[in-house]
């Protein structure tokens, strides 16, 4: 070979090899994380979600690409984002709320969805065994429809002179509003208080439903625990505060508003839990294999200025079992 060209050969192969390993460099698994709210509203919620993540040997643009769809607080719009998830190919599917669940359950049978869920996923007909879910499917349950006669029984303590009870409720959430009205009437009905459905499925319902309170002259108001709301704490704690409504959520935010009571699973320890099971399907483990874990960790908040606006006096065993009291 004459010296020439074999200079040329040199040449080319350094300038091309660098090109030709970075195009053989394996792409990141991705992860889908969808979820009904919006990531300002779930902030706390997702960085518990990389956490449990990290815990499983994963982080964010490292070893593993996630790709984010919220949907706002429109629920509508969940099948059109499992769909456009599953035309990626995504590795897995992160869907965390019951309705982002559900939602990805109906979309594929084949991609491995972790989820989780603030109902019974059985009863939800997500899964039709806890301990071996089988499928494609697993995840993370709270205990939020579960614990909904505690959280009554705890606004009966802090309000003991309410006859009447009203629960705010999706209708469009139909199976998480059934779930929760079966457990809270025969509770009510134990404590000696009269229950009242109301329906909210926009900003202006929530509004209206307000409204009827007084004319049905209730004492009291118990919120259903599912996104919907939640994306709307803020909204719902000033409309308690303007209409002098004791009322009890599940969300801290809500209690941080101005609401007098939020009792329920610690979100952010269900999401921990669902960033370490999207970890270790995403090293092999089959989702169908992983037992359902339930979110057991219960939170309770009070805001003490709320409840004396209200006219509302807080038992100091109350207040002495609360995880947090805002003053």
């Amino acid at each position: 070979m004459r010296r020439r060209d074999f200079i040329t050969l040199i040449s080319w192969s350094a300038a091309t090899l660098p090109i030709a390993g970075r195009a053989q460099k394996p792409a990141l698994p991705v992860i889908g994380f969808m979820n009904g709210a919006s990531p300002d509203t779930y902030a706390r919620e997702l960085a518990a979600f990389l956490k449990g993540l990290g815990e499983a040997g994963y982080i964010d643009g490292h070893n593993v690409a996630i790709e984010y769809r919220w949907a706002d607080g429109q629920l509508d719009r969940l099948p059109a984002i499992a769909a456009d998830l599953v035309r990626r190919e995504v590795a897995v599917i992160a869907a965390t709320s019951g309705p982002a669940a559900i939602a990805a359950k109906a979309a594929t049978n084949r991609i491995p969805i972790v989820f989780e869920s603030g109902g019974d996923p059985v009863r939800l007909g997500l899964v039709s065994s806890l301990n071996r879910p089988e499928g494609n499917i697993t995840g993370i349950a709270q205990l939020n429809v579960e614990i909904a006669p505690k959280r009554l029984e705890l606004l009966r303590e802090l309000v003991p002179g309410a006859k009447r009870v009203a629960f705010l409720a999706n209708p469009d959430n139909f199976l998480i509003a059934e779930l929760n009205t079966k457990e809270l009437q025969p509770a009510a009905r134990s404590l000696g208080l009269e229950l009242y459905a109301l329906a909210a499925k926009s900003d202006h319902d929530i509004d209206e439903a307000f409204k009827k309170l007084a004319q049905l002259r209730v004492g009291a108001l118990m919120i259903s625990p599912e996104t919907f709301f939640i994306t709307r704490s803020k909204q719902l704690a000033e409309l308690a505060v303007r209409h002098r409504m004791p009322a009890a959520f599940t969300t801290r935010e809500f209690v941080v508003a101005g609401g007098l009571m939020s009792y329920g699973s610690s979100y952010a320890d269900a999401y921990r839990l669902a960033g370490v099971y999207t970890g270790r399907v995403l090293k092999g483990e089959k989702p169908g294999e992983l037992p359902i874990q339930q979110s057991t960790k219960i939170e309770l908040f009070l805001n003490l200025k709320s409840a004396k606006a209200l006219g509302v006096n807080v038992p100091n065993t109350l207040a002495g079992r609360a995880d947090e009291v805002i003053e």
